[in-house]
Formats: C-alpha cells, sequence, structure tokens
C-alpha cells in the first residue's frame, strides 16, 4: 500500500516533530518523533487508506491500539493514543498510533550471543505473553523481529495480529518460519498458538534454523500442508550440541503439530525457562551458543 508523502526529519506531523524514519510495514511507515512542548519522545506509526482493500489495515491498526490498551506490562509496548483523520467526517481515510518508542535491536538483527541472555529474553516473553492470555488476548505473531532488546530487557512491539483468544480468522495471517498450523488451517487461536510461535522462536534463536511448518512454501502464503504432513523438526540439540537438554526438550514440546502435546500454558513455559536459568547460572551460564 503506498503512504501518502514521506515526511522528512523536521516536518511536522500532528503536532509531533519528525526526527527520521525508523520502520516500514506491509502498510506503514513509522516515525522516531518528539513533542515540541514536552520534549517526549515517540514512535508514530502512520496507516493510510488509498483504496477500498486497504481497509483490512486500518482496522488492524485500530484494533492494535484498543489490545494494547487493555496490557499493563514492561514487556508489552504501550500504545499512548490514536489519532483519525476522517473524509466526509465519516469514513477514516488514515490514522496514526502515538507508540511508546522502544531503543533497542531486533532478536533477529542481533540474537543474544549466551545461553544465559537467550533463555532470561525467552523468559521475559513468556511472561508477557502469559500476561496477555490472563487478560484474554493472544499475541499470534510471536517471532525474532517482533521481540526487540534493550540492555538485556525484552520488550514485543508488535500487536498488529493479535486477537481475542479462540479467535478463527478468515485469513492466514502469521509469518512462515514460525506460523503454528492451527493459524494456516484457520482454526481457533489459542494461547498454545504463541507457546508454538514462542516454540520457533527460541529453535531459530539458538540453531539459525526455522522449523517447517504447516505452508507448503516458505516464500508465501499458498499452499498448505494438513497436519499430518508437517516435517518433524530435527531436535534442535542435534543442531546445536551445546543447548541444555532441558531448554532442547522445552522447545521441541512448544512447537509440537497437536496443540494437545505443547505446555500445558504460557505460565508453564515461563516456569520451566526460569528453571533453566537457574542452571545456566549456576554453572556459569557465560557460554556462547
Amino acid at each position: 500500500m503506498p503512504v501518502a508523502e514521506q515526511k522528512k526529519p523536521g516536518d511536522m506531523i500532528e503536532g509531533y516533530r519528525v526526527l527520521k524514519e525508523i520502520g516500514r510495514g506491509a502498510a506503514s511507515i513509522i516515525y522516531l518523533v518528539q513533542d515540541p512542548k514536552t520534549k517526549q519522545i515517540w514512535a508514530l506509526k502512520h496507516v493510510e487508506k488509498t483504496e477500498p482493500k486497504d481497509q483490512r489495515f486500518l482496522d488492524q491498526a485500530e484494533m492494535e491500539y484498543k489490545i494494547a490498551n487493555k496490557f499493563d506490562h514492561p514487556s508489552i509496548r504501550k500504545i499512548d493514543r490514536i489519532i483519525k483523520k476522517k473524509t466526509n467526517l465519516v469514513s477514516t481515510k488514515e490514522l496514526y498510533l502515538v507508540m511508546e518508542f522502544v531503543d533497542g535491536i531486533s532478536e533477529e538483527k542481533q540474537p543474544p550471543r549466551t545461553f544465559e541472555k537467550a533463555v532470561d529474553i525467552f523468559y521475559q516473553v513468556a511472561q508477557a505473553l502469559a500476561h496477555m492470555h490472563d487478560r484474554g488476548y493472544v499475541h499470534a505473531d510471536m517471532k525474532p523481529n517482533n521481540i526487540m532488546v534493550t540492555s538485556g530487557v525484552a520488550k514485543i512491539i508488535d500487536l498488529g495480529q493479535s486477537c481475542e483468544i479462540g479467535t478463527v480468522k478468515e485469513r492466514i495471517q502469521g509469518t512462515p518460519d514460525y506460523i503454528a498450523p492451527e493459524q494456516v488451517h484457520r482454526r481457533a487461536i489459542t494461547p498454545k498458538t504463541d507457546i508454538y510461535n514462542l516454540g520457533a522462536t527460541m529453535y531459530w534463536t539458538l540453531t539459525r534454523r526455522a522449523i517447517p511448518t504447516a505452508l507448503a512454501s516458505q516464500d508465501s502464503l499458498v499452499g498448505s500442508r494438513e497436519d499430518h504432513m508437517i516435517e518433524k523438526a530435527i531436535p534442535a540439540i542435534e543442531l546445536n550440541p551445546r543447548i541444555h537438554p532441558k531448554l532442547n526438550e522445552l522447545i521441541m514440546q512448544c512447537i509440537e503439530v497437536d496443540p494437545e502435546k505443547r505446555p500445558e500454558s504460557m505460565h508453564v513455559v515461563a516456569d520451566r525457562l526460569n528453571l533453566i536459568l537457574g542452571i545456566l547460572r549456576a554453572r556459569g551460564g557465560d557460554e556462547k551458543h
């Protein structure tokens, strides 16, 4: 979706001064901006409707704002406000999300260098996801690129595909290398979906390999495999023998095709990660992976 007129440093958007562009999505541009009055720095996400089919991007951004405001967790990015621009005082043509600026690097761009740091980040993310589940929502797109890390502190930055527990989506949504079977086959999205996505994230972080998923092609959302046809992932410990056996066991359970075989809840995942973190710290914990 083409977004109108890209803003340059110094330009003003809805009362905020543009400092620079910091990201682009499938339907958005994100700017680093400053409030001239308070000097507060924000990330400003701009989404614009240029043709009828773009309505879903506006709907998704509005839902992201509504969902984000249901959480109060240090590892989930906050969205301060939404600004809507209407045409004919009726339909929304574009909108802006004023979001907490997270000054960090994604786990995808800079994976943690040691097992202790990696497991600590996984633990923080699992706690944040458990918080979401407790409030009745699922993230539904957990992946390394959606985890920002600043001085060892992790934060989930994208709630664009989040939904209520039990939602059945009309279209396939997710990232091919991390997507759960139930997402591909448009079954109900549950906390077990986040467990799978996080398991795939942990697997990639420690092996740099993506797991086989239900998508027949990892390059598109076209074509899929039935559950019984999904190739079983090679145990993470076989690709990286330095992975602790308990961590390998947890990862492989999280990416089970059958949700019933995955850990019971994200609280259980977090508790097990905390236990593994304690083991790693007891033996030094600074081993590189």
